[in-house]
């Protein structure tokens, strides 16, 4: 048995088998935009860890950052005392929103999220919530309480959170949006939900992906996002937007809501915003972010190690962010140069990026395992998202020729289904 292959049978008897793998990647090490598995075979990584490693892998000004601050402290609880990085770091991101800001930090996605429930229904003193489906928020109870990507997310856990409603995020291929997708869905919103089911005035927030990720790169109309800050500017609801896989740049912009030239209340980050490490913040206007004393809290959330990466992370990403745009296009010209039948449409900002494909108008899951384990084999790394959607989330440092290469080896798996 080779080393790949003993350490995945070790990790079926050792770890609990609750989350699920693409293909038998064991890595080893990571450099840049390049990982290496326990045999030594080179791989170009067009996923990033999951969007997190946006200044690729082993980057040079993360490392010296983190081993300086090792040598001062590894801890002490921000919740109880006081640190000038996480002020720093903090100061940092606020002044990259549009609107006079206060942070509160987590250490994941699913955290901001529920921290993010927590001060908005504090702030509004109102016990509603409304998400939108097809969305992923996390894994915890409130957070899993808007996932609805796939149901296995949300199966054997009831009762979740109550006071909780979903309603249908614009996507083309939901029945809802025949025609016009953004209007049907607003008027749904307006004149049915808020007007029969629930009054306005009980509702704390909506909470939604500017673009969804794990439900497969979805990308809603301009006008929708529009529209739904005007709804909930009209009856005083906060815009909570989940930013953990599209901020820090990822779209080609620091924020996805740049996009659309909305102004959120709280904005949810994670992933890409501690450099590798666990990181992740609320960012929400001054005076939302209310809660008082002793109400929300946690022991590791700021840490110093994670917070040194932080901080070359929003020093560096705001300098990459034309030629994301660039690289951004330089994968898409390729995809859509794809010839196959299969091919719905391959969208994306910046460098996120997804080849929805499917097979007589229905999700192909069947050719995404295939083109991800063939890309695999070849020498790419690439993660799935939604039913059948090829999702690409490389470093934002990837190089023009390993961009051109990986994108080109997946064209080609498409075109060999």
């Amino acid at each position: 048995m080779n080393k790949a292959l003993s350490i995945i049978e070790e990790d079926s008897k050792y770890l609990m088998q609750s989350f699920s793998r693409w293909y038998p990647l064991v890595i080893e090490r990571a450099k840049g935009s390049l990982v290496y598995d326990v045999e030594g075979k080179e791989y170009i990584d067009m996923n990033a860890g999951i969007g997190v490693m946006a200044l690729g892998h082993g980057n040079e000004k993360v490392i010296s950052a983190v081993q300086e601050q090792m040598s001062k402290f590894f801890h002490y609880s921000l919740t109880d005392f006081y640190y000038d990085l996480a002020v720093r770091v903090a100061r940092k991101l606020v002044s990259m929103v549009p609107f006079q800001g206060k942070v509160f930090y987590t250490n994941s996605g699913t955290e901001s999220v529920e921290a993010s429930l927590k001060i908005a229904r504090g702030h509004t003193r109102r016990q509603y919530v409304i998400g939108f489906t097809n969305s992923f928020h996390g894994r915890t109870f409130g957070s899993m309480s808007f996932t609805s990507s796939k149901y296995v997310q949300r199966s054997m856990f009831s009762p979740l959170l109550p006071s909780t409603l979903l309603v249908p995020y614009p996507d083309r291929h939901n029945p809802i949006c025949r025609d016009d997708c953004a209007s049907a869905i607003l008027s749904y919103l307006e004149d049915w939900i808020l007007r029969k089911m629930v009054d306005p005035n009980d509702v704390a927030g909506f909470l939604l992906e500017p673009i969804q990720g794990e439900g497969g790169i979805v990308i809603p109309p301009t006008e929708f996002m529009q529209g739904l800050e005007k709804i909930a500017r009209k009856h005083g609801i906060l815009l909570i937007l989940d930013e953990v896989q599209t901020g820090i740049g990822r779209t080609g912009r620091m924020f996805a809501f740049e996009h659309f030239n909305v102004e959120p209340d709280l904005i949810c980050l994670a992933k890409a915003l501690g450099g590798g490490l666990p990181l992740g913040a609320v960012v929400g206007r001054s005076e939302v972010m209310d809660l008082p004393k002793g109400s929300h809290a946690n022991t590791f959330g700021g840490n110093p190690l994670a917070l040194a990466a932080a901080e070359v992370v929003l020093e560096e990403v705001p300098l990459l962010l034309s030629r994301v745009n660039e690289r951004g296009k330089i994968i898409m010209d390729i995809l859509n140069s794809t010839k196959s039948k299969y091919i719905d449409e391959v969208r994306g900002k910046g460098l996120m990026i997804g080849v929805d494909l499917r097979k007589q108008d229905k999700p192909f899951e069947e050719g995404l395992e295939r083109v991800l384990m063939n890309s695999f084999t070849r020498g790419v790394l690439a993660i799935g998202a939604g039913e059948s959607v090829v999702r690409l989330l490389p470093p934002l440092v990837i190089e023009d020729e390993l961009a051109s290469r990986g994108s080109s080896i997946i064209k080609q798996e498409i075109e060999n289904l």
